[in-house]
């Protein structure tokens, strides 16, 4: 199964108070970290940003697109990179921008759980997370009905869709605590996952 990446970038940053994307982290900044590490599982890697939306340098591999419509949440940057990598993979793996503790580990386990469902989704407690999953292609008509009718939560799609959760208890030999879920709203969540890097 050919399976690609999508990075979406083009939230606002709100609590953090700064462009994520921009970040340092390391000798990196933190959006091209995450297409790194992306990228050592899957290929190619598409990352979806704002209208407008200035990002980091990219590696020429990486292709940069645009959400249609601004502040729409995660389901229309999924439908912009599954329509970028349209007839070049079978499925991608969707990730945020601020996850720099992304294993690629966790990457590949998910997309081996994928099998003949249209998505795999990790589940920790009652929490989704739709920004680490994979998903097939051809969930790209399902995702743009939501969108038409604002039904724009993930989980709506995960209801109509033939998708597998995924719990923690399948993860643990291969991200034990999980920092592939660690995304960064806050100050505070940078800096302590600074410090996680480093110790």
């Amino acid at each position: 199964m050919r399976t690609g990446g999508i990075i979406l970038c083009g939230g606002r940053s709100r609590r953090m108070g700064q462009p994520k994307a921009w970040l340092p982290f390391g000798n990196e900044l933190m959006l091209p970290r995450v297409a790194r590490l992306l990228g050592e599982v899957t290929s190619p890697v598409v990352v979806v940003a704002a209208v407008g939306q200035d990002v980091p340098p990219l590696p020429a591999s990486v292709s940069v697109v645009r959400d249609e419509q601004d502040d729409r949440g995660p389901l229309q940057g999924l439908a912009a990179g599954l329509a970028a990598l349209m007839g070049r993979v079978d499925a991608a793996f969707l990730s945020a921008c601020d996850v720099p503790l992304l294993q690629p580990a966790f990457v590949r386990r998910m997309i081996d759980l994928l099998g003949d469902y249209q998505i795999c989704v990790a589940q920790v407690g009652e929490f989704y997370h739709p920004l680490a999953a994979v998903y097939r292609l051809d969930v790209l008509p399902a995702v743009r009905h939501l969108l038409a009718t604002d039904r724009l939560r993930p989980v709506f799609l995960f209801e109509t869709a033939h998708t597998r959760i995924v719990h923690a208890d399948e993860l643990a030999d291969v991200d034990p605590s999980l920092p592939s879920l660690r995304n960064l709203n806050t100050p505070q969540d940078y800096e302590a996952a600074l410090r996680s890097a480093k110790a």
